[in-house]
């Protein structure tokens, strides 16, 4: 059960985990900063290229809404599926089993992961995802901790699931694979 290194935009699935604003608040800062931001960038490669969108929300009531960034760089998104959870893992979500099932019937089966907590919720999604057979690429300048030691563990953990880590640009320069066109010049604007 490899994972390829080749990404392509119409095998892919961008999942935004967590991203809530009290829990935010618990972030460093300039971590929380490039991780909104990169995020952000990610969002608008889905947008431009027709990559299904999947944003998970754990206990709403208690750790709040979406970041307003986040939120923001949803508009647009035309193949958006939102998730509440309790359960770390969003494969473990109810709603999880069937957006599965049509995503990896029609062909998705490549994950793009960022969001937070990187050694819990990303963790463990990225290795449900696996463990059911998908490829999955965590990113690594999208994704945070309120540690550096937990963020360093999370990542050494996605890697033990057979999850690759990758970066922002990575991605979204492996999914344009060539500089030419008005999503290319859009993107690189993004990544400056």
């Amino acid at each position: 059960m490899s994972t390829s290194l080749r990404l392509q935009r119409e095998r892919c699935v961008l999942l935004i985990i967590d991203v809530q604003e009290r829990l935010a608040q618990a972030m460093p800062a300039d971590k929380l900063t490039m991780m909104v931001r990169n995020a952000t960038i990610l969002l608008e490669a889905a947008r431009r290229m027709s990559i299904p969108v999947v944003l998970s929300e754990q206990y709403p009531q208690g750790l709040g809404p979406t970041v307003s960034g986040i939120a923001e760089a949803l508009g647009g998104i035309e193949d958006l599926t939102r998730l509440e959870k309790l359960d770390f893992s969003v494969c473990a979500c109810d709603e999880f089993a069937q957006l599965g099932q049509r995503l990896a019937a029609a062909g998705r089966t490549q994950w793009i992961v960022a969001g937070m907590e990187t050694h819990i919720c990303v963790y463990q999604s990225a290795r449900a995802l696996r463990e059911a057979g998908h490829e999955v690429h965590v990113v690594a300048d999208a994704v945070v901790s309120r540690s550096k030691h937990n963020y360093r563990t999370g990542l050494s953990l996605v890697e033990s699931a057979g999850a690759l880590v990758s970066s922002t640009e990575t991605v979204v320069m492996d999914l344009l694979s060539r500089a030419q066109g008005d999503d290319f010049k859009a993107i690189s604007k993004l990544i400056r």
